[in-house]
């Protein structure tokens, strides 16, 4: 490629702010994969988070690149795929995409396309503009996408309120919350230089097991939160994995008078040599040792969350607090409150 920024670039990032601060850029946060795409005639890179490539993982993406997108330009955004069930997004149909068979990507790419939102603008022909305020870029960016499609610029605004009302209404669609940026900013690579604001709820779940950490058994990898359907059954629901080391270790030793034995324990698969997540269904699980100490089904702890994917939490959970006086039985999905349905039409057409 002969661009005047060229692969591998980390992208931008941001840091996490309780509130949405008054005086910036707000653009909705997309729950999807980071993208940095570059362009040079017929061909396309697709840098990842990780700025590892992914162009062979989104076929259609390439193509909608091809089509509607300058012959050389470098664009910053996120894959996403909208849901074929619902009016939102389906998070989980976006990680199947990614897989090793190349005849199941060409057929995922059918059945649940993806399409380009994109945020920033880093280089366009032979002008590099990552030193450009970021309010120039957006600019510059509104004005090079060909065409209707699945390629679309993300919404802005400017106005505080109208971001907050965002913050509420596109959570519906299964976005993550909003993204402030400074209209002053120069690209940044790597750099946490602008805010996200997300959403949060928190939920009581019941503890049934831990995975041990990668480093051994004496210290701890997850802990395996479950919650009980109305037919009460205690089903998987995630995980709380962000400890530090030290607080690792001491959970193992706090943990101990509750490990038993499969007997008789609410995920007893070992007899079918399964885990939990495996019973699920979960390609993601095959092949991998997720082998769990169980515990008996007697602590709760309070997590934080973002959203649902199908009856799981989307991502892992984060710990806030042991809750020793709540009933585990009363851990139920019944307490879990979703957004209201939104449709994601209406947020790609926002401005």
């Amino acid at each position: 490629m002969v661009l005047p920024v060229v692969p591998p670039v980390d992208p931008m990032l941001a840091k996490s702010v309780p509130t949405i601060p008054a005086g910036k850029l707000y653009e909705p946060k997309w729950d999807g994969f980071r993208a940095i795409v570059f362009r040079d005639g017929d061909t396309v890179e697709i840098g990842s988070r990780n700025t590892k490539p992914m162009q062979r993982y989104f076929p259609e993406v390439v193509a909608a690149v091809l089509e509607h997108l300058p012959e050389r330009c470098v664009v910053d955004g996120e894959i996403i795929v909208p849901s074929s069930s619902h009016t939102g997004l389906d998070f989980e149909a976006l990680l199947q995409r990614v897989h090793p068979a190349e005849s199941r990507v060409r057929l995922l790419s059918v059945e649940t396309p993806a399409r380009l939102v994109l945020f920033d603008l880093l280089a366009l022909d032979d002008e590099d503009l990552t030193s450009l305020p970021f309010s120039a870029r957006r600019a510059r960016l509104e004005g090079i996408v060909r065409g209707d499609g699945p390629v679309s610029v993300t919404a802005q605004t400017s106005d505080l309120a109208v971001a907050e009302r965002w913050f509420s209404q596109f959570e519906g669609a299964g976005l993550d919350g909003i993204v402030a940026k400074d209209p002053a900013s120069l690209y940044q690579p790597g750099k946490r230089t602008m805010q996200k604001i997300k959403h949060e709820r928190t939920a009581d779940c019941v503890v049934a097991g831990y995975r041990p950490h990668a480093s051994g058994p004496d210290a701890l990898g997850s802990l395996l939160l479950g919650l009980y359907t109305a037919d009460g059954v205690l089903a998987s629901v995630g995980v709380a994995a962000s400890f530090p080391m030290a607080r690792r270790r001491s959970l193992v030793t706090e943990l101990a008078p509750l490990v038993t034995t499969l007997d008789g324990h609410p995920w007893n698969y070992a007899a079918e040599g399964r885990t939990p997540r495996e019973a699920e269904g979960s390609r993601w699980s095959r092949g991998k040792d997720l082998s769990f100490v169980p515990l008996e089904p007697s602590l709760v702890v309070e997590v934080a969350y973002d959203h649902l994917e199908g009856d799981r939490f989307r991502h892992t959970t984060q710990f806030r607090r042991w809750r020793p006086d709540r009933d585990p039985s009363s851990c139920t999905y019944a307490q879990l409150e979703e957004p209201v349905s939104y449709d994601l039409a209406d947020v790609l057409s926002a401005g």
